[in-house]
């Protein structure tokens, strides 16, 4: 049965998410900034600045009118950066039906509060406080709008909203998982932003698949610390949103973070990066939120520390990674486990 849906952000992301629902049969209405983009969308049936090449399906109608976009709206999908989701969701919070599923796919933290995307959308949208969604997973858009296989995790409190959610989503090419840990969710897609670009850094300065094998799962152990420290299950990080996210985000030159990082290696400066990258680097304010939360809650993020120290103090990226080598002889149980917050 058609449905009416909405996604919020035409990125590649957003986009790709639209034509996921087209395909399934919902109508949609995607929701632009850009007027440009939005025309060409609803003309061309394109969206070469975030998908080069790529026809989409001709259940998308695109506008730049907020209002319009969410009218009658049975699920809203919020693809934003993440510094943007507040803005947007204080323009939208008016206009989203109070029985639509509210769903997000940002992966970040909001920069100034630290507050994960879902804790911003429920202050903002108070009707679905307890009922909003996040979607996150290994997922490259490239691939997903070509129907590669692709597996994904849908995670909310209230266990109806995680399955309705699903239902909208799910088919052959896409499969959608739920879960009930949206904190570790959340935690695991955005955390794994930052050793995405250190995996970028240590491949451009040629330390090879040993490095960055150690970098992967030393990183995971930093999201599984922090995350059980905000009150994440440990378990969440075994799964797609955490080393299937981690793995493909890392491994991957459609990942904009580990490119981001592979500059870096090349002794771009970070503001060289992001102006040649064009499009937004989440794993740049993530570091940042990161580094914070890790004094917040005492955890210890030696790779997250090193990788600030190298976005924001100028740090050289071989000393680096010379001292995260240098680091103190310890047992890894003990690193990974009783240093943990774990009962």
């Amino acid at each position: 049965m058609k449905k009416r849906t909405t996604v919020l952000g035409a990125g590649s992301w957003g986009t790709v998410l639209a034509a996921v629902l087209a395909e399934n049969g919902h109508a949609v209405t995607l929701w632009a900034r850009s007027h440009r983009i939005a025309e060409e969308i609803n003309q061309n049936r394109t969206n070469q600045r975030y998908l080069q090449d790529t026809k989409l399906p001709d259940g998308i109608q695109a506008t730049t009118d907020i209002t319009k976009a969410l009218d009658g709206a049975q699920l809203v999908l919020m693809v934003v950066p993440s510094q943007a989701v507040r803005e947007t969701a204080e323009k939208a919070a008016p206009h989203i039906p109070a029985d639509a599923l509210l769903v997000h796919a940002s992966k970040g933290f909001e920069r100034s509060t630290l507050k994960r995307i879902s804790e911003v959308l429920e202050e903002e949208c108070h009707h679905h406080r307890g009922r909003v969604a996040v979607l996150s997973g290994p997922s490259h858009a490239e691939e997903v709008i070509r129907r590669s296989p692709t597996t994904v995790v849908v995670a909310s409190k209230d266990e109806r909203t995680a399955k309705a959610v699903q239902s909208f989503l799910n088919n052959q090419s896409f499969r959608v998982y739920t879960h009930s840990d949206v904190i570790g969710v959340e935690v695991g897609g955005s955390l794994k932003n930052i050793i995405a670009l250190g995996a970028g850094l240590s491949d451009g300065l040629g330390f090879g698949d040993n490095a960055k094998a150690a970098l992967i799962t030393r990183g995971l152990a930093e999201m599984a610390r922090l995350g059980m420290a905000m009150g994440a299950e440990p378990i969440t990080f075994a799964g797609l949103s955490g080393v299937g996210d981690l793995v493909v985000t890392c491994t991957s030159r459609h990942s904009r973070n580990w490119r981001a990082g592979n500059l870096l290696s090349q002794g771009h400066t970070l503001q060289q990066v992001l102006d040649q990258m064009g499009m937004v680097v989440e794993g740049v304010k993530t570091t940042q939120a990161a580094y914070d939360l890790s004094n917040r809650y005492g955890v210890e993020m030696p790779i997250t520390n090193q990788l600030y120290a190298v976005l924001f103090q100028d740090k050289d990226p071989r000393q680096a990674v010379e001292d995260l080598m240098a680091r103190g002889e310890t047992d890894e149980w003990n690193d990974m486990v009783q240093k943990s917050p774990l009962p």
